[in-house]
């Protein structure tokens, strides 16, 4: 078993030899060598980071729905590619840490008002040509075969 001790300062000094060293002790179950403050603050951050995320690319994904359902005559294939991408951006997430998936339920209403103030900016419409609520479900909202008429 590895018996070298990972110092606070290679964090400092050296993040990537950090995060292998680190690893490979967590492989080992060498935990008395782990530095573990800076452990728990890379785990916090991380799951800071992808909450960040989840709740970004749904801000995205809503700002181009508002904008598809309320300016059909401006409807764009770069608006669509957007709803496409970030989609499949949160479906992954959503995949990959099924933990997120009370946190998107968690977030998705409150989402709804950032977007549609993005939306009235982008598109020059005053904030009450949106409904007050979220016109879409969190299902139709990631649904990738789901576009608003």
């Amino acid at each position: 078993m590895n018996t070298e001790v990972i110092s606070k300062e290679l964090y400092l000094q050296n993040y990537p030899l950090w995060l292998s060293k680190t690893s490979a002790l967590l492989r080992s179950g060498n935990f008395l060598a782990l530095d573990i403050e800076h452990l728990i603050e890379e785990l916090e951050e991380m799951g800071g980071s992808h909450k960040d995320a989840l709740e970004n690319n749904l801000i995205v994904v809503l700002t181009h729905l508002i904008k598809w359902k309320y300016q059909p005559d401006y409807r764009c294939g770069s608006w669509r590619g957007s709803i496409k991408e970030h989609r499949r951006r949160i479906n992954k997430a959503l995949e990959k840490h099924p933990g997120l998936k009370p946190y998107f339920r968690e977030i998705f209403w409150n989402c709804y008002f950032p977007a549609k103030e993005w939306a009235a900016e982008e598109t020059g419409l005053s904030l009450t040509s949106f409904p007050e609520n979220c016109p879409f479900t969190p299902e139709e909202t990631i649904n990738p075969d789901y576009l608003p008429n």
